[in-house]
């Protein structure tokens, strides 16, 4: 009885390593709070770039585990933007454009957004520039955030 006991536990071991799911891939985006990412675009005269997500998006999920784990994604948001993230359902106070208000009803009401993944693109000066409704895969993502850098300039100022 002790042996097939021994055997059975053994399959089960063995079976947990064979069916675990993978190790998750390291976070490279430095996300900061976002009242500290105001801050501290105003101070580096960068853009803010503000991922919005929520915990029950799957797109969203899957952004974190494969496009913002791509090394180049995250060199470009680490090096030419401050990167934060915020969760739509959340009832912070947070300033958007200006105004104090919950973050969802920044999502709403400020940022006229209603589906996820979305990005806010705001300028140092706390004004958003552009809302983004989708989601991208890296090479996607590479792309989007070369196009913003070329207008990077003109967007500081605003």
């Amino acid at each position: 009885m002790m042996k097939a006991s021994l055997w059975i536990f053994a399959i089960l071991c063995l079976a947990m390593t064979l069916f675990a799911a993978p190790p998750a891939k390291p976070n490279l985006v430095h996300w900061i709070d976002y009242t500290e990412a105001l801050e501290t675009a105003k101070k580096t005269n960068k853009l803010v770039f503000v991922d919005l997500y929520a915990d029950w998006c799957i797109p969203c999920r899957i952004m974190d585990a494969n496009t913002y784990t791509d090394p180049t994604v995250a060199s470009l948001l680490n090096t030419r933007f401050i990167s934060t993230k915020l969760d739509v359902d959340s009832q912070d106070t947070i300033t958007c454009d200006g105004k104090r208000k919950t973050v969802q009803r920044c999502y709403f009401d400020v940022w006229e957004l209603s589906v996820l993944p979305a990005f806010v693109l705001i300028a140092p000066k706390g004004l958003s520039i552009m809302t983004v409704k989708d989601s991208f895969t890296a090479e996607e993502m590479k792309y989007l955030l070369s196009q913003i850098l070329e207008k990077e300039k003109e967007w500081i100022s605003k």
